[in-house]
């Protein structure tokens, strides 16, 4: 296995008034970190594929290899279908622009308001699987494995994301296994990734500190999850998501790509990315 990190995982450091988008490439090359995964910007479709470009061109420079392009989507509540669709097919566009081998999309944030009935995820299934298949049939042309996450509460469980993944039923559709996000919907870590891990294209190693919902609320930076537990991200190794167990899991299902470290914690960010990434090493096999 490979190490990454998200950029996302630098916060405000990727800011130009900061270290940049560049500056934080350099810093995970000079980490020795083998691969990069990018997230969504608002540059208009010209803009972004050239600046894509010269992202792919400068991580030659440094030695370090773009892998995947994070994008939004919602198939349930983005009002036209066919038009998400095509967004969707654009971002499939700045992913090969980028070099990257993969693209996350997400699904959707479950059904809006307003609906009262037929609000299971097998209802959002017959929805979302037919645009899903377009998408992946399309960037399988340009060589991009496009996956989703188990993320965003609604599809955040591992039944729930292997039933989409079996309904869009093509080899190039995969999963983004999120070691971590799975306590976002109260499901084991452990239980979660062993049904996960033979559709397992693409991982985050990601640790959260999890309270039991029955404490008091612990304060600023802790959020909840759908069940109402307290959650805050952590350094890799420092909370309670069994993650060396979890790649353990992957490793004897075969999973051999990238394991890109998400750090959503309170710490200085190079330094819980650091750290972490110190602790990823000693997991990898």
């Amino acid at each position: 296995m490979k190490t990454g990190v998200s950029l996302y995982s630098f916060h405000n450091y990727a800011k130009e008034n900061s270290l940049g988008v560049k500056g934080c490439i350099k810093k995970a090359a000079e980490m020795g970190i083998d691969g990069l995964d990018f997230i969504e910007t608002g540059l208009s479709y010209d803009d972004y594929i050239e600046y894509a470009k010269d992202i792919r061109k400068y991580c030659k420079e440094v030695g370090i290899e773009p892998v995947c392009f994070c994008t939004g989507a919602d198939f349930l509540n983005c009002g036209d279908i066919s038009e998400e669709t095509e967004k969707v097919k654009r971002n499939v566009d700045i992913a090969a622009a980028y070099g990257c081998r993969y693209m996350r999309h997400d699904t959707t944030s479950g059904f809006g308001a307003g609906i009262k009935t037929a609000r299971s995820f097998d209802n959002a299934i017959e929805i979302m699987a037919p645009a899903i298949r377009e998408i992946t049939l399309y960037a399988k042309k340009l060589g991009i494995v496009t996956i989703t996450e188990n993320h965003g509460f609604f599809s955040q469980d591992s039944d729930r994301v292997e039933k989409l993944i079996n309904a869009v039923n093509d080899d190039n559709f995969g999963m983004l296994v999120d070691i971590g996000n799975f306590s976002c919907a109260d499901e084991s870590s452990v239980t979660a990734v062993g049904r996960a891990a033979p559709y397992a294209r693409h991982v985050h190693a990601k640790d959260f500190h999890i309270k039991s919902g029955m404490l008091d609320n612990p304060g600023d930076g802790w959020f909840m999850s759908r069940g109402g537990n307290y959650l805050r991200g952590a350094i890799i190794g420092h909370g309670d998501i069994p993650v060396k167990q979890c790649i353990g899991t992957l490793a004897r299902a075969g999973y051999d790509g990238y394991v890109t470290i998400e750090f959503e914690g309170l710490e200085d960010p190079i330094f819980g990315i650091s750290a972490g990434l110190n602790n990823l090493k000693k997991y990898l096999p």
